[in-house]
């Protein structure tokens, strides 16, 4: 773990794969101005894979709130002179007008989603707690869709800042952050009649492709699969081969770059930010391993005829 005291506000020259965007002094002004904007904006946002050495301590405080989604790997963060760890599917929101420190793991960095907002609703979207906050992973929690969210305002800003971007980015905004602050009737939304009556009876084969799904940019292991449903590795593979005819390895690279087409097709992503989404750190170990299973590279099949 960094002692918060070793560092200022460090951050080396980038993160593979990283996304940030800071709106212009007269965009904000912009949305402070207007009737939605005022309520909620965001001054700025990103994306942080395997963020090393990442680091911020602000002693003067800021006017924006900062929420940050621990998507894998561990951090810290300390307000109020209390310290707190953070560990994967953690996020935490750090109030407007209070000094703070956070930063990740020197061990096991922390690959994050943040975001700095304000306006005159922003406290109603903070959590009920300053701890980090838990949002557990299973086949109804809906994490891979909030995370769209999230990615739809940075794309979105990659178009420019016209005003309408503006706006359509801040009304997202409103929504993923009612995704957190009501989690468990977003999930519900997301259910069936049939998923709701039938939730206590998902085999464990569900609850393990939901697991790969929500988690699908972590580096996951057997070993992770098994613990979550409670049962061994080795009981695991055979019954998940019984299933679906493939072990839960080969099915999580399927998964991961069926993923990956997705992103190929409707985001405008580099590969090399697209292969840490799908849980690949090596960018050439994602290309060959699309390779084998699309036949194409990944460069051939986004430039591939669509429709």
């Amino acid at each position: 773990m960094i002692n918060p005291k070793s560092r200022y506000d460090s951050k080396k020259d980038g993160f593979i794969g990283e996304r940030a965007f800071v709106l212009p002094p007269a965009c904000v002004a912009e949305l402070e101005s207007h009737p939605l904007g005022a309520q909620l904006h965001f001054t700025d946002i990103g994306y942080y894979p395997a963020a090393d050495n990442h680091c911020r301590q602000r002693d003067v405080p800021i006017s924006q709130w900062v929420q940050i989604y621990c998507r894998s790997g561990r951090g810290w963060y300390s307000v109020d002179g209390k310290h707190y760890d953070v560990r994967s599917n953690h996020y935490f929101v750090l109030p407007a007008g209070r000094p703070h420190a956070y930063g990740a793991d020197d061990s096991d960095p922390w690959t994050i989603y943040w975001i700095h907002y304000k306006g005159s609703l922003a406290s109603l979207f903070a959590p009920p707690t300053i701890a980090p906050t838990l949002l557990n992973s299973d086949a109804n929690s809906r994490i891979s869709n909030r995370i769209e969210l999230f990615e739809e305002i940075m794309t979105t800003l990659e178009r420019g800042y016209s005003h309408e971007s503006l706006i359509y980015s801040c009304a997202t905004l409103i929504y993923f952050l009612s995704t957190l602050k009501q989690v468990d009737r977003y999930r519900a939304a997301g259910m069936t009649a049939g998923d709701m009556a039938g939730r206590d009876k998902s085999s464990r084969v569900d609850a393990v492709i939901g697991y790969m799904t929500e988690n699908i940019e972590q580096p996951l292991r057997l070993t992770d699969m098994a613990a979550h449903v409670h049962v061994s590795p080795c009981y695991l593979s055979h019954l998940f081969a019984s299933h679906t005819g493939q072990s839960p390895m080969k099915y999580l690279k399927q998964l991961r770059i069926r993923h990956a087409c997705q992103l190929l097709d409707f985001t405008s992503l580099h590969i090399n930010q697209i292969c840490h989404k799908v849980g690949v750190a090596d960018p050439y170990y994602f290309s060959r391993l699309f390779t084998s299973i699309m036949g194409i590279s990944p460069t051939e099949y986004r430039r591939r005829p669509k429709g």
